[in-house]
């Protein structure tokens, strides 16, 4: 492998999405980030600029990039998550391009509950608008560490400051309820750059960073939780062939901590200790593994674990228990039953439960806990309560997104309805 190839392999990853209400830009920022990135193909750019010529548009509609689906292109609307992937010399980037409409917020939350960082639009003319109070209320509730706000459109406001800082106060005014704690404001114009990633000439009033210079030198190396060693096991591994006979390695991706070679571990729900023995990443012995590494642990004694079982440092160890209070984001068109009978799938085990209550409904508007009425629909989010027939092992969402997160599958359909986070 050459040391290119290598060096690619080695860099940093970023995931995050993009959020914001109806036509506020999200995709034409998105197409803009990868263009002028130089992320495009030759031909991924002249089937646009021919689509673009083709609508009778005055620019290159950047958006064809990300509006993959037939019914988004029609409408000019995003309905379905986009993924897109790019890299620049400093980091491999991941995109989620999240809907901007209320009957998608479902959408939202899928793209979000893995991202490091979320961007969120605002058109500088409309100002914080009730879309955007819903989606900074789902990345504080979802807990991702960084959010940018971009005040898009600027060329239509002439690149006026006050409306900038405006924009920036009215948005404060809300996050201060909300648990956000790094955040960056940028004015962009999408359309055109500015700010994006070279810096505009039309706003020299503003010394902060372009959006690519935040995206590429944020820290993201401790938004994982570094402290609380956590290894839900996915698969046990029994080669049976001459070479590895007696091998039984458990393989699954660290969900928190770290794992060193010769740590004293207990593996949950039985509670029965061990030592480490190896750690494996294909063919190469490791001496450490961390969150999110995803390695095979081999241990000192033979121990009945299976797929659901968790591995866990001796003397930090998560809740364990039946009972669990989550707020939920509710994503199917049957609203939740109280006392309705769902399969919840935390970490890599499945068990089934019964919703015990709904406490409260939130007013994404407000922030106002409604407590009349407390039936959760689609796109809802409230904290329910809930008994699983077996024990989970978990932590608070707040403490670690991994083992703090399920979600919720009808039985009947095997369709998601719910994402729950761990209160």
């Amino acid at each position: 492998m050459t040391s290119v190839h290598q060096g690619y392999l080695n860099m940093e990853l970023l995931r995050f999405i993009t959020a914001g209400s109806v036509d506020d830009g999200k995709s034409t920022l998105i197409g803009r980030l990868l263009y002028d990135s130089k992320s495009i193909f030759a031909d991924q750019m002249e089937a646009i600029e021919l689509a673009s010529f083709r609508k009778g548009e005055e620019h290159v509609n950047l958006a064809l990039l990300t509006d993959g689906l037939r019914a988004e292109r029609e409408q000019g609307i995003t309905i379905d998550v986009a993924y897109r992937y790019f890299a620049t010399p400093k980091r491999k980037f991941i995109i989620a391009d999240t809907p901007g409409h209320i009957q998608y917020t479902r959408n939202m939350v899928t793209g979000a509950s893995t991202a490091n960082l979320a961007i969120v639009l605002v058109d500088a003319r409309k100002g914080v608008v009730e879309q955007t109070k819903r989606h900074a209320y789902i990345a504080s509730l979802l807990q991702i560490p960084h959010l940018v706000v971009c005040i898009n459109k600027m060329d239509l406001v002439d690149f006026a400051e006050q409306t900038y800082q405006q924009v920036k106060h009215d948005f404060e005014n809300f996050a201060s309820k909300l648990a956000i704690n790094d955040v960056h404001f940028v004015p962009i114009c999408a359309l055109e750059g500015d700010n994006v990633v070279n810096r505009s000439e039309r706003m020299k009033w503003y010394g902060g960073s372009t959006l690519m210079h935040i995206l590429e030198n944020v820290h993201i190396g401790s938004d994982h939780n570094h402290i609380d060693a956590r290894f839900p096991v996915q698969y046990v591994l029994r080669p049976m062939n001459t070479a590895h006979h007696d091998y039984r390695g458990y393989a699954g991706r660290v969900a928190g901590g770290i794992f060193r070679v010769g740590d004293k571990v207990a593996v949950l729900p039985s509670g029965f200790t061990t030592r480490v023995k190896g750690i494996h990443l294909g063919e190469r012995e490791l001496s450490e593994a961390f969150a999110p590494m995803s390695v095979a642990l081999t241990l000192e004694d033979d121990i009945g674990i299976s797929r659901g079982d968790m591995l866990v440092r001796v003397n930090n160890r998560p809740q364990t228990g039946q009972d669990i209070d989550l707020m939920v984001c509710w994503m199917d068109e049957r609203p939740l039953q109280v006392g309705g009978r769902y399969v919840v799938r935390h970490t890599t085990s499945d068990v089934r439960c019964i919703i015990l209550e709904v406490t409260y409904t939130m007013d994404i508007n407000t922030l106002q806990r409604l407590e009349e009425g407390r039936s959760i629909g689609l796109n809802d989010i409230g904290r329910v309560r809930i008994r699983a027939t077996g024990p989970l092992c978990f932590d608070s969402y707040r403490k670690n997104r991994a083992t703090g997160s399920l979600i919720i599958i009808d039985e009947a359909t095997n369709r998601t309805v719910g994402a729950g986070m761990i209160v």
